[in-house]
């Protein structure tokens, strides 16, 4: 006898896998442009961009927001996180390219109002050509993989990083 599925108990199975997947937000949180608190961004980002949280804490598991800065000139080289990623350009724009090499000609321009979602594992990379200001929600830990091991600004050095924690100091 071949076995069958109703449609009900199929929607169920989704349903009580969808609700398992889902975290529960114990917090109401309201955050308005003067209420953000900047400060610097964590060591595995280049230095000069600033990030204000939004919500959760990127070191630990679980959803979390930010809101990051950074100024005309600023770059980040290619890399990866473990967790997938989605970007919005809140002010400025974002040129973002996907890849090993950090390649101006192949870039997307992203002006504000755009959104992007970047899969984990994916290698890519980061120009900025004016002030801009992203928002950045993905699942903690946060970490980040440079695609050269020298574009790391935690190495100072050391052959490789053994914490890839976006907020660890090594």
């Amino acid at each position: 006898m071949r076995p069958t599925f109703c449609p009900i108990t199929t929607a169920l199975f989704l349903l009580v896998g969808c609700a398992a997947a889902a975290e529960e937000i114990d917090t109401h949180k309201v955050a308005t442009p003067q209420s953000l608190k900047w400060a610097a961004a964590p060591p595995s980002l280049p230095g000069g961009a600033e990030i204000a949280m939004l919500f959760g804490d990127p070191e630990k598991p679980g959803i979390f927001a930010l809101c990051m800065k950074m100024p005309k000139g600023y770059r980040i080289p290619p890399h990866m996180h473990e967790h997938s990623e989605f970007v919005t350009v809140l002010s400025g724009a974002l040129s973002l390219g996907l890849g090993p090499a950090a390649d101006r000609v192949t870039i997307e321009r992203l002006p504000a109002g755009s959104f992007a979602s970047m899969p984990h594992g994916v290698v890519h990379y980061v120009f900025v050509n004016e002030d801009s200001v992203i928002q950045i929600n993905a699942s903690g830990p946060w970490t980040i993989e440079y695609a050269n091991a020298k574009d790391d600004p935690r190495l100072n050095g050391a052959p490789e990083v053994s914490d890839p924690n976006l907020y660890s100091s090594k």
